[in-house]
């Protein structure tokens, strides 16, 4: 039985029949299956938690519930430690398995604030408890959080970013509120092979945690790379992720017809999907096969190694123009949510340049486009930042990290959370 099931669809059914070139966006969507759905992957993770003093009051509170949460969804043979950083580092909890989830609990509601912000220490803390327990049998992942701006230490971040992802560690960086430093959590996340995003306020702290957690327990179907097999006459333009979140892949051509593009993990619960953009020549009324999807994986929990799973890209050009009009509502939803990611990201660029003008025209259309797809809260974000460069010359710290993560988000479903247990009360930790 196939483990990764493969379906691609058309934005439209049926092209018309023309002399020039169109462009057609491919929906592929590759879903876990079968046996592959039962099993969660067994993790040696580490929490490095920002204990500064601006993390006081609600942040702190709601850090330690959702640490304790954490320690709720995970095995008994899972391994975890907590590490939490100010200015000092404090080990909360040796690398352990995760079975006597109530000691593990009083630790963490040892957590008290105070302190500056020295990110690398924590990290470098946190390595240390991964590598007591780093095996290729597991997910060796760091969830890493920061509400404030680490100084002097950035390079050091940096590299430690580079080494972790050398090892094997993946880490999962996580910026609550406004005042951090996106483009280095972001650099630091993604030389690992993670990701960085926003948690706008203290009270979304456990959903955040949760959907992390979770969704590194269901990564299960590792190292997928699609292979695109293209016919004569079809060239590619981009391919962009759409789930779990948007991101532009790029690809790697393997010759002037194939190119490769590399998935990573594949979840249990939501799969990966991608949009693909290709120009295709004219073509004669009837029903041609364009390209062949072909999707290589490994199931390290089953002992599965470089399983394939194909499908092949059909499209349908005819005469009738009443059935060329019909497009399928959803992929076209996704191609708004995509063209809107574009123009921010290409605002954000702008206005890093000191095109002002330029960032202010790209974030009112890509409001325009947030509006068609009925986020009015992100579309007034836009339109605020579009306001501030043209009044301020620059925008503001907030509304570029909630344009530059939700936007991310727009393809994301959400996770349903857990009931928080309440906040306990506890000692200063010892220091490492």
């Amino acid at each position: 039985m196939a483990n990764v099931e493969l379906t691609c669809t058309i934005n439209k059914p049926h092209l018309p029949v023309l002399k020039t070139q169109q462009l057609v966006y491919v929906h592929i969507q590759a879903q876990a299956t079968g046996e592959v759905t039962a099993v969660r992957n067994p993790l040696n993770l580490a929490m490095v938690l920002d204990r500064s003093g601006s993390m006081e009051g609600e942040k702190i509170a709601n850090l330690r519930t959702a640490a304790k949460q954490v320690i709720d969804l995970l095995d008994k043979e899972d391994y975890v430690s907590i590490t939490a950083f100010s200015d000092r580092v404090f080990k909360i909890a040796p690398s352990q398995e995760a079975a006597d989830a109530g000691t593990l609990k009083a630790l963490i509601d040892t957590i008290r604030d105070g302190g500056g912000t020295a990110m690398s220490s924590g990290m470098r803390q946190g390595l240390r408890e991964l590598e007591k327990h780093l095996s290729p049998d597991r997910l060796n992942r760091m969830l890493l959080l920061t509400d404030g701006q680490t100084f002097g230490d950035e390079d050091e971040c940096r590299a430690l970013g580079v080494e972790m992802g050398s090892k094997g560690i993946v880490i999962q960086a996580l910026g609550l509120g406004e005042d951090w430093n996106e483009e280095l959590l972001d650099e630091v996340a993604e030389a690992s092979g993670g990701t960085g995003d926003l948690i706008e306020t203290a009270d979304q702290i456990t959903d955040h945690f949760q959907e992390v957690v979770q969704r590194m327990q269901a990564a299960v179907v590792q190292n997928a790379q699609l292979t695109l097999r293209l016919v004569n006459g079809v060239v590619p333009r981009q391919v962009w992720r759409v789930t779990p979140m948007i991101e532009n892949l790029g690809y790697q051509p393997l010759s002037d017809r194939d190119v490769q593009v590399d998935l990573g993990e594949i979840g249990v619960d939501e799969g990966v999907a991608l949009l693909v953009e290709l120009l295709i020549s004219p073509r004669p009324e009837g029903t041609f096969r364009i390209a062949q999807a072909e999707v290589n994986y490994d199931v390290p929990l089953l002992g599965l190694e470089d399983e394939k799973a194909k499908a092949d890209v059909m499209i349908d050009f005819t005469r009738d123009p009443q059935e060329a009009k019909a497009y399928d509502a959803a992929i076209m939803n996704l191609v708004e949510k995509v063209t809107a990611f574009k123009l921010q990201t290409r605002a954000l660029d702008a206005a890093r340049m000191g095109d002002t003008e330029g960032a202010s025209r790209q974030l009112r259309a890509a409001a325009t486009r947030l509006l068609q797809v009925g986020e009015e809260s992100l579309a007034e974000a836009a339109l605020q930042e579009a306001q501030n460069l043209e009044d301020k010359g620059e925008m503001s710290s907030a509304g570029t990290k909630k344009l530059h993560y939700a936007t991310r988000r727009l393809t994301r479903k959400p996770r349903t959370a857990q009931p928080a247990d309440e906040d306990a009360v506890g000692a200063e930790p010892p220091e490492a």
